[in-house]
């Protein structure tokens, strides 16, 4: 990749990086599932009337938004409101990547290879020592924990939908467009859970207790981490190798522990470091292919004629 594409790859992690920061301030003047109705709200509209429908069917953008939009974002936005730390979030998201490769075994018979399994075998050692750590009571409940878990897994199976739409399509769907209208998709199921269990007194108490630092959260992770990380994004994906693109991905848990850090003053132990990093390694170990030998063929005739 250019200089000036891995500065913007590492731009863009930083991006997703910091919005577990802006999401747990938006997480103080909106309730949890209401703030993720308003999300995709403001990532669709009014982009929709602007940014052309990418050419797939309702029933993928149903089938990707849904556990996309209402189980990841909706369990992700719940367990940091019962109190999982902002970075330790950002961390455990990114086991999306192990649970994908275990969907992909499942729905599309894809093979696990030994790296692919070692790293799994790390990361989710990782999860569990993070898992211990947050029943100690410092870092939130062990629900919260749960839902951010919950979350990841059904970011993978969002993903494991994609590659088998782009596989349907022929070639990738532009990510930038299918993620405008994707977003239309969750937000009449989020509205309606939201109704359901934060009651409907939920939008006039976020009415009168939004701050500017709530609507600024929204605007972030709306506009600034969707639209232009995910625009950014596509942009870089249809230039160079998924795979090399994609391992930048990885620093999203350094700039969301750091941030979350700096900002909101969080404490992250020993403990909580080594489970981290064996998270993230874990991640990385399962993108890495062993080389593989050349298989001789066997000759069926002479390489030279013989001599007479």
């Amino acid at each position: 990749m250019r200089l000036r594409h891995v500065l913007l790859a590492t731009f863009i992690a930083a991006i997703w990086g910091f919005n577990f920061v802006p999401i747990k301030v938006g997480l103080e003047s909106f309730p949890p599932l209401l703030f993720a109705a308003l999300r995709f709200a403001a990532a669709a509209l009014p982009a929709v009337f602007f940014v052309r429908r990418p050419p797939v069917g309702w029933r993928w953008l149903a089938l990707i938004g849904l556990p996309l939009g209402v189980g990841q974002f909706g369990l992700l936005f719940i367990g940091m409101h019962l109190g999982m730390p902002a970075g330790l979030s950002s961390v455990l998201l990114q086991t999306q990547a192990l649970f994908t490769a275990l969907f992909a075994g499942l729905f599309l018979r894809e093979r696990l290879t030994v790296m692919r399994a070692a790293g799994m075998a790390v990361a989710f050692g990782g999860v569990a020592l993070l898992g211990a750590a947050q029943s100690g009571g410092r870092g939130g409940p062990v629900l919260a924990f749960l839902l951010c878990v919950g979350a990841a897994a059904m970011w993978a199976l969002a993903n494991v939908g994609m590659r088998r739409m782009n596989e349907t399509a022929g070639a990738p769907v532009d990510a930038f467009g299918f993620m405008v209208w994707m977003s239309l998709v969750p937000i009449l199921p989020l509205l309606a859970l939201s109704l359901a269990f934060e009651g409907p007194g939920a939008i006039p108490w976020a009415v009168h207790h939004v701050t500017w630092a709530g609507a600024g959260s929204l605007a972030y992770i709306a506009y600034v981490s969707t639209l232009v990380g995910f625009g950014a994004w596509g942009w870089l994906m249809r230039r160079y190798p998924a795979g090399t693109v994609g391992m930048y991905s990885l620093l999203v848990p350094p700039f969301g522990l750091a941030s979350a850090v700096v900002v909101l003053g969080e404490h992250v132990g020993a403990l909580r470091l080594t489970a981290a990093a064996l998270i993230v390694g874990g991640v990385a170990l399962s993108g890495l292919r062993l080389p593989t030998r050349p298989v001789p063929v066997p000759l069926t005739e002479p390489l030279l004629e013989p001599t007479r």
